[in-house]
C-alpha cells in the first residue's frame, strides 16, 4: 500500500511540474517582442534579440520564447530601445488637458521631467489662487497644496507618459517673499529650506531654477546654495536656466559650479546654449569649464534642444526691475510714459546687468507664437519687427503694448544659436536632451496658438537629422544620452535602460524611418516612425497609432520617504 501511495504522490508531483513548466512556456509573459536589434541604453554595441514584459517590468532579454505570451510583437529588425527622457518638459498643463501626451509619446518620450523654476507645488494659498485665476485656454481645479500632491494628481487623472519633477526655487520664493526684489529674512529662508526638504521627501529630484526671469532673478547665489544644501542629504540635484546665456554666459556657468561645490550636489545646465552671434565663440570656453569641474569630481552635466531658436516671452526683452511685483505691477509701469521712454533706451543698450534676448536676436529674429487676446491672434507667426512696422511704432514700444493688450508675457521664439555649436554640443558625453516645450496634440485647444516645433520634434530631429543624416554621433550613443544618462544623473531607480527587473518603458522603431515634421511655419505636426511604445509595460503606441492608454506613473526621486518602507 505504501508503494502505491508513493507512486501516486510522484505522479501528482510530476504532473504539477509539467503543468508549471507548461504555464511558464505559454503564460508567464504579458508581451514578448522578438526579432529586434537591442540598444540597451548603456552605450554598448547593439545585438539581435527580443525582450519579454511581465507585470510592468522587463522579465527577460535576448532569446525569448514566442510561445511564452499570447501578445507577440515582431520587431522585424527594428531597434528595441529604452524609452526617452525629456529633461525639460513644460507639459504640466497640456497633459492635464490631454493625457495622451501626443507630441512627446510619438517621439518615444516615456518620462516628462518638470521643474524649471516654477512647479505645481508646494503652493501657498495666495499663489494657488493666483495660478487658478491666471489659467487661460486650459482650465482645471487645483485640488492640492504639496509638491507630491501635484504629481499624484497627474498620475490619478491619467497620463500616457511618466512624470517627475524638480521642486521650483521660484515657486518656493513666491510662497514666502512674493515678487519683491530682496533677499529672504533668516526666518523666511528657514521656511524655504523646509519646503525643499518636504518636497524631497515627497519625491522631488532636486531643486530647479530659472535665473533670467523675475522674480527668480532676484535670488542671489547664497540663497540658491542654502536651498540646495537642504536637498543634498536626500541625494538631490540642482538644475538651472542659468543667469545668462549671452554676455555673462561664462560667469553664469561659474555660479552654477559654485553652487554645486558649496552645496555638495550634482548640477545640470538647462538647454545649454551660447545666445547671440557675438557670444557663439564662448561655447568652447564653457565646455572647458564644465570638463574642468568634472575632473575635479563635481557632477556637472547639461541638456539641450536641437534648434537654433529658443522660446520664452517678451519679458526676456525687458529688464527685471520693471517686472517687480508680478504681472499687474509690470503692466501698470508699461503704461507710464516716463518709464516707457527709459525702457526704450535700456532695451536698446547692451548690458551685463540682465539678460536681453531681444537685443541678441534683434526684433527681426523674434517670432510671435501665441496670444490670449483674440484681437491679437492675427500677429501669430509674424516677427516683432513686422508687427512694429504694421503699427508704425518702435519694436520696443510694440513689445510693451502687446504685453499690456494681451495680459500675458506673450510667447515668443528668439533666433539666437548656431548650427555649429549645436553639433558640437550633441557630441558631449555628459549632455542629454530636453524639449523645453509642451507635449500637445495638433487639434482642439492646442491649435489656437502657434508653438515652437521642439514641442513636436526635438527628439526625432536628433535621430533623423543629427544621427541618421549628418552622423554627428552614432545611434547607440544617442540612445544612451536619451535614456541611461539622464536616469543616472537623476538617480532614478530601475529606469533608463533595458535590464531585467527594470520598468518596461520600451520603444520599437526603424532608425531609417523616424522623422520630425514640425516647422516654425507649421509647428503642429506629429513626428512619425515610432512603431510601438510601452510605458510601464502597457502599450501606448501600437503600429504607429496611440492606443489611448494612460499608464504613466509619478517617478519619485532619491529622497522619497517611501523608499524606506
Amino acid at each position: 500500500m505504501f508503494k502505491v501511495i508513493m507512486k501516486l504522490v510522484l505522479v501528482i508531483l510530476f504532473s504539477s511540474i509539467l503543468v508549471s513548466c507548461s504555464e511558464e512556456e505559454t503564460q508567464i509573459y504579458d508581451t514578448v517582442i522578438i526579432n529586434g536589434v537591442i540598444f540597451d541604453g548603456l552605450g554598448g554595441e547593439p545585438y539581435e534579440g527580443g525582450i519579454a514584459i511581465k507585470d510592468g517590468k522587463i522579465a527577460a532579454i535576448g532569446d525569448v520564447v514566442t510561445s511564452a505570451s499570447s501578445n507577440v510583437i515582431n520587431a522585424d529588425g527594428k531597434a528595441i530601445t529604452p524609452g526617452f527622457i525629456n529633461m525639460l518638459s513644460w507639459s504640466v498643463n497640456s497633459i492635464i488637458e490631454d493625457g495622451r501626451s501626443m507630441g512627446d509619446i510619438m517621439q518615444g518620450v516615456t518620462l516628462e521631467v518638470f521643474g524649471e523654476g516654477n512647479t505645481g507645488g508646494p503652493l501657498s494659498p495666495k499663489q494657488k489662487a493666483e495660478i487658478q485665476a491666471d489659467q487661460n485656454d486650459i482650465k482645471y481645479e487645483i485640488t492640492w497644496d504639496s509638491f507630491g500632491g501635484w504629481l499624484e494628481y497627474m498620475e490619478a487623472k491619467g497620463v500616457a507618459t511618466n512624470v517627475a519633477s524638480f521642486v521650483g526655487a521660484t515657486t518656493i520664493r513666491i510662497n514666502h517673499i512674493g515678487y519683491e526684489n530682496r533677499a529672504p529674512t533668516p526666518e523666511e529662508l528657514a521656511l524655504m529650506e523646509q519646503e525643499v526638504r518636504n518636497s524631497m521627501e515627497e519625491g522631488a529630484i532636486g531643486v530647479g531654477s530659472s535665473l533670467i526671469y523675475a522674480p527668480a532673478f532676484y535670488a542671489k547665489t547664497r540663497e540658491l546654495i542654502a536651498l540646495n544644501k537642504a536637498a543634498s542629504p536626500y541625494g538631490g540635484m540642482y538644475i538651472s536656466h542659468i543667469r545668462s546665456e549671452g554676455s555673462q554666459f561664462l560667469e553664469a556657468i561659474d555660479e552654477l559650479i559654485t553652487i554645486a561645490r558649496e552645496a555638495n550636489v550634482p548640477a545640470e545646465i538647462y538647454h545649454l546654449k551660447a545666445g547671440g552671434k557675438e557670444n557663439w565663440y564662448k561655447m568652447d570656453q564653457a565646455i572647458a569649464m564644465v570638463e574642468a569641474a568634472r575632473s575635479e569630481g563635481l557632477g556637472i552635466t547639461a541638456d539641450m534642444y536641437t534648434y537654433v531658436a529658443g522660446a520664452t516671452g517678451l519679458d526676456a526683452y525687458m529688464p527685471p526691475w520693471v517686472q517687480e511685483g508680478g504681472f499687474k505691477d509690470w503692466a501698470t509701469r508699461l503704461k507710464d510714459p516716463e518709464i516707457r521712454a527709459k525702457l526704450v533706451v535700456e532695451m536698446n543698450t547692451p548690458t551685463n546687468e540682465w539678460e536681453n534676448l531681444g537685443l541678441s536676436s534683434g526684433p527681426e529674429g523674434m517670432l510671435l507664437l501665441g496670444f490670449k487676446n483674440p484681437d491679437l491672434k492675427k500677429y501669430i507667426g509674424k516677427t516683432l519687427s513686422e508687427v512694429a512696422a504694421e503699427r508704425g511704432m518702435s519694436p520696443q514700444e510694440t513689445a510693451m503694448d502687446l504685453v499690456i493688450e494681451d495680459g500675458t508675457r506673450v510667447g515668443t521664439a528668439y533666433f539666437l544659436m548656431s548650427e555649429e555649436n549645436i553639433a558640437k554640443q550633441i557630441k558631449l558625453p555628459w549632455l542629454s536632451f530636453g524639449s523645453d516645450g509642451s507635449s500637445m496634440a495638433p487639434e482642439g485647444v492646442f491649435i489656437k496658438n502657434s508653438t515652437h516645433p521642439r514641442s513636436y520634434g526635438n527628439f526625432t530631429r536628433l535621430l533623423a537629422k543629427y544621427v541618421r543624416d549628418e552622423k554627428i554621433i552614432p545611434l547607440k550613443e544617442a540612445i544612451r544620452k536619451l535614456s541611461h544618462l539622464p536616469a543616472t544623473n537623476m538617480k532614478l531607480r530601475e529606469r533608463g535602460s533595458l535590464q531585467v527587473g527594470y520598468y518596461a518603458d520600451v520603444l520599437v522603431f526603424d532608425p531609417a524611418d523616424v522623422q520630425d515634421h514640425a516647422t516654425f511655419q507649421e509647428p503642429h505636426q506629429l513626428s512619425t516612425g515610432m512603431s510601438h511604445v510601452f510605458v510601464n509595460g502597457v502599450q501606448v503606441v501600437y503600429d504607429g497609432l496611440h492606443t489611448g492608454a494612460t499608464p504613466g506613473q509619478f517617478v519619485r526621486g532619491p529622497g522619497w520617504t517611501g523608499w524606506k518602507k
